[in-house]
């Protein structure tokens, strides 16, 4: 298996263009870049969505390779940007509130695009992870939250890579210097509420088919965090799947150069090709 070390160096490479960089915003992050498979369509679509523990230091050009390589799957790739941490308007709310936008976008551009919008998927890397589950269960938030939307879009699966699946157990574990505290602007004990609206573990029972893909070697984000997601998920009666990937890292899922991305690849050709 390529290893941790040689798969963090995608972070690096620069990535195969993308067919279109779209706007779904005024702000200068709120954009996507769009990639369209070969054939008339349409297409089954993944909404993809970068890690980097939501901070600025990390866009999404590192993830255009896993676009790429779904694009060349047969799937149309949406990537998005959005204001991160260290952003002006990023982290509470506005990181959450850029992601929403641009999944809601997606309706504007099949429009004119051949997507096929009764098969889409959100599938993200890391902090991405987090937000491609979050995205899926943001119907059910309550109106007066300031992450809540009028008719958010709703995909129909999840593929979370290495995801941030629960807030609270991140801060108990102090990934990456506490900054589940700066996404969220403190602890679980100061703003509860927030942690409530933003935390996947915290609002489960999707009702949408799950894939929590994760190295069993990752000591970035720990595999117990999905095992802990999967866990309660089922328990909701959800179809969540823990998919662990033996011997593998962080970086490795989202490597296509790695023997991981197999594994990856199914998950995705699971939703969106059956």
């Amino acid at each position: 298996m390529t290893s941790q070390r040689n798969s963090r160096d995608i972070l690096g490479m620069p990535a195969p263009d993308a067919d279109e960089r779209v706007s779904y915003g005024s702000d200068p992050l709120q954009f996507g870049d769009l990639r369209l498979p070969a054939g008339d369509g349409p297409h089954p679509v993944a909404i993809i969505i970068h890690g980097g523990f939501w901070r600025a230091a990390f866009s999404l050009d590192h993830i255009g390779h896993l676009a790429a390589a779904l694009t060349e799957m047969g799937v149309a790739t949406w990537s998005l940007e959005y204001r991160r941490i260290g952003d002006p308007g990023g982290g509470w709310p506005g990181t959450f509130q850029d992601v929403g936008a641009g999944a809601d976008f997606l309706r504007q551009l099949a429009e004119s695009r051949p997507l096929d919008l009764g098969r889409v998927a959100t599938v993200g890397h890391s902090a991405g992870g987090h937000l491609a589950l979050w995205l899926a269960g943001r119907s059910g938030l309550p109106g007066g939250s300031p992450l809540a939307t009028r008719d958010p879009f709703r995909p129909h699966g999840v593929v979370s890579l290495a995801g941030v699946a629960d807030l609270r157990r991140a801060w108990e574990l102090k990934l990456s210097n506490t900054v589940v505290a700066d996404l969220v602007g403190g602890s679980p004990a100061d703003v509860p509420e927030r942690y409530q609206a933003a935390s996947p573990i915290e609002r489960p029972a999707l009702h949408l088919p799950q894939y929590l893909v994760h190295g069993t070697h990752d000591t970035i984000v720990p595999i117990q965090i999905s095992e802990h997601y999967v866990e309660r998920a089922r328990q909701e009666g959800d179809d969540a799947r823990l998919v662990p990937v033996e011997g593998a890292g962080h970086f490795e899922l989202i490597d296509p150069r790695s023997d991981a991305w197999s594994t990856v690849a199914g998950a995705v050709g699971d939703l969106l090709h059956n």
